[in-house]
C-alpha cells in the first residue's frame, strides 16, 4: 500500500497517523495519506521562513526563470498528472488535463510579473523631492484547497505567491492528495530552492495550526461557505491577511429568443461535467416564459445521453463522485426534492457501471418545477443534479438570482444585446457569462464572487492575487546639494 508523505524543506516527511485514499471508480482503498497537525505545520513554517530570507532577496529574473521551467514541466507531465487526479478524484482524464491547463495559465501570468510589478515614479512633486512606490512579499503564506480541483486551485495560489517572493505551505484535501506532491517534485526539478514550497497533509488539526501559527502572514482558502467563514474569522483574529472563497448556487437564465439547442448543450456540460463537483457548476436553469417546456425537453434528452463511467475509460463524459458519502448525499437530495414537489424528469439514482459496481457512481438527475423554498434549490448539492425553475420574465429571473445568498457565477443565454446588457448591469454576481455557461475568468483577471461566495474582499489570482501576496511601499526622497540650505518647518509638510 502506497503511503503519501508530507513534503517539507525539499524532502518527504512521514508520520504515524494515516487515512485511506480511495479510487472512486472502484470504491477500493488505493493508498494511505499521512495526516499532520501542529508539529508538521511548524516544521514547514520554520523551513519556509528560513527559505524566505534568501528567496525574497532573489532577483525577479531568477524567480520568473523558475516559473518558465515549471510551466514547461507541467506541459511535459500533463498526461501523468491528469491520470493521478482522475484516479483519486474520479473526474475524467480529459477533464483533469483541462484543470491543469487552466492552472498553468496562472503560471504563465506569473512568468510575466516583471511588467506587472513595475512601480510608479513621480518627479519633482515638490522642489527637489521625488516619490516612487514598489511592492514587497509578505513572508510565509499558506493555501488550504478543496478536493474538486487538486491541481488547478492550488495553481491559482502558489505561482503568484512564489513569483512575488513569498514562500508557500500547501494543505491540500486529504481525499486526493497526490497531485500536491507531484507538483512539489516538479518545482524541485524546476530549480526552486528547498523550503520555498511545502506540502502538509491533514484535516482540521492541520488547518487550525495554519490559521493560528504566528509565522504565517496570509492564508488563501477555497471551499464551502461555512468553512470559509471559519477560516476568515480565525485567521484574521490572529492577524493574518485572508483570501476565503466559499460556495455557490450558479444560475443559467434562458430567454425564449435563445438558441435552445445551444443553451441546453452548454448547460448540460456545465451541470454534469466533473459530476457537478465544481464551485462554478450550473446547478439551476432558470427558464423564462415560453422557453421552459422546449428547454426541459432538450435537457432531458441530453442528460440521458451523458456517458457515465470510470474517468480513465475512453468515451466517458462523467465519472463517479469523490466518496461514498457524497454519492449518498446527492441521491438523498433527489429523493427529498421529489417529496417536496419537484418533478424528477431524469433520475440518476441507483446507477451501476458494469465492472465497477462498488464505485461511487450516480447518473445525471434533472428536476423540473423546482421552487426557491425546496432544499434542491437552497443547498449547494455539489453533484450532478440540475434544477429547473420557471419564471415569466427576465426581470423576475434577475430578482430570483439576486435574492439567492450566493453570488459566484451566473449565465444568460439570449440573442438580445439589450437583455444581456440589462442582465450584466443589474445582476448581483461576481462572474457573468453571456452565452457562456461557466464564466471562469482568464488568469490575468481575478476570480471571485459576491455575497456568501466570497468572505472578505480578496478575490484570487490576476491583479488581485498580486495585491494579496504583496504589500506596497511609497518612498519620498530628497537629495539636496551640499551647499543648499533647506529650511525645516514645524507645521505639517506641504508641497511647493
Amino acid at each position: 500500500m502506497n503511503t503519501i508523505p508530507h513534503w517539507i524543506n525539499g524532502s518527504p516527511a512521514t508520520g504515524e497517523t494515516t487515512q485511506a485514499v480511495f479510487n472512486p471508480a472502484t470504491g477500493q482503498e488505493q493508498a494511505r495519506v499521512v495526516l499532520g497537525g501542529g508539529a508538521e505545520v511548524d516544521a514547514a513554517v520554520q523551513a519556509a521562513a528560513k527559505a524566505f530570507e534568501t528567496w525574497s532577496e532573489s532577483s525577479l529574473s531568477q524567480r520568473t526563470q523558475v516559473m518558465f521551467t515549471f510551466r514547461q514541466l507541467l506541459v511535459e507531465h500533463e498526461e501523468e498528472l491528469g491520470r493521478i487526479i482522475s484516479g483519486e478524484h474520479g473526474k475524467t482524464v480529459d477533464d483533469a488535463r483541462g484543470e491543469i491547463v487552466r492552472g498553468r495559465e496562472v503560471v504563465e501570468f506569473a512568468c510575466g510579473l516583471g511588467d506587472v510589478l513595475k512601480g510608479s515614479f513621480s518627479d519633482q512633486v515638490s522642489r527637489g523631492v521625488d516619490v516612487h512606490d514598489f511592492r514587497q512579499p509578505l513572508g510565509v503564506v499558506a493555501g488550504i484547497t478543496p478536493f474538486n480541483f487538486p491541481a488547478m486551485v492550488p495553481l491559482w495560489m502558489h505561482p503568484i505567491a512564489i513569483a512575488t517572493g513569498n514562500t508557500f505551505i500547501l494543505k491540500p484535501s486529504e481525499r486526493d492528495p497526490s497531485a500536491a506532491n507531484f507538483v512539489a517534485d516538479l518545482y524541485q526539478k524546476a530549480g526552486l530552492p528547498d523550503g520555498v514550497f511545502n506540502v502538509v497533509h491533514g484535516g482540521k488539526d492541520a488547518v487550525d495550526a495554519i490559521l493560528t501559527h504566528p509565522g504565517i502572514e496570509a492564508v488563501s482558502f477555497v471551499g464551502s461557505t461555512p468553512i470559509a467563514k471559519y477560516v476568515h474569522e480565525q485567521a484574521t483574529s490572529h492577524g493574518k491577511r485572508v483570501q476565503a472563497l466559499g460556495g455557490a448556487k450558479n444560475h443559467a437564465v434562458v430567454l425564449p429568443d435563445a438558441d435552445l439547442e445551444f443553451a441546453a448543450n452548454h448547460i448540460t456540460a456545465g451541470a454534469y461535467g466533473s459530476a457537478g463537483e465544481r464551485c462554478m457548476a450550473v446547478s439551476v436553469a432558470v427558464a423564462v416564459g415560453e422557453a421552459a417546456d422546449a428547454l426541459v425537453g432538450i435537457l432531458e434528452r441530453k442528460a440521458n445521453e451523458v456517458k457515465v463511467g470510470p474517468g480513465d475509460q475512453p468515451g466517458t463524459e462523467m465519472g463517479p463522485l469523490v466518496t461514498k458519502a457524497a454519492q449518498e448525499r446527492v441521491e438523498n437530495a433527489v429523493g427529498v426534492a421529489q417529496t417536496q414537489g419537484a418533478t424528477v424528469v431524469v433520475d440518476g439514482r441507483g446507477l451501476k457501471v458494469d465492472g465497477h459496481e462498488d464505485g461511487f457512481f450516480t447518473g445525471p438527475s434533472l428536476l423540473d418545477h423546482v421552487t426557491t423554498g425546496m432544499e434542491a434549490y437552497k443547498e449547494e448539492l455539489f453533484g450532478p443534479v440540475l434544477a429547473i425553475v420557471r419564471v415569466d420574465s427576465l426581470d423576475q429571473a434577475i430578482d430570483l438570482v439576486n435574492a439567492n445568498p450566493y453570488g459566484n457565477g451566473t449565465a444568460l443565454f439570449t440573442g438580445s444585446g439589450e437583455a444581456a446588457r440589462r442582465f450584466q448591469r443589474r445582476i448581483k454576481v461576481g462572474m457573468i457569462g453571456i452565452n457562456v455557461p461557466v464564466p471562469v475568468p482568464m488568469s490575468y483577471y481575478s476570480f471571485g464572487g459576491w455575497k456568501d461566495s466570497l468572505i472578505g474582499d480578496h478575490p484570487i489570482h490576476g491583479p488581485e492575487g498580486i495585491r494579496f501576496y504583496t504589500r506596497p511601499k511609497v518612498v519620498t526622497t530628497r537629495w539636496p546639494q551640499p551647499a543648499q540650505q533647506v529650511t525645516a518647518g514645524f507645521t505639517f509638510p506641504t508641497s511647493s
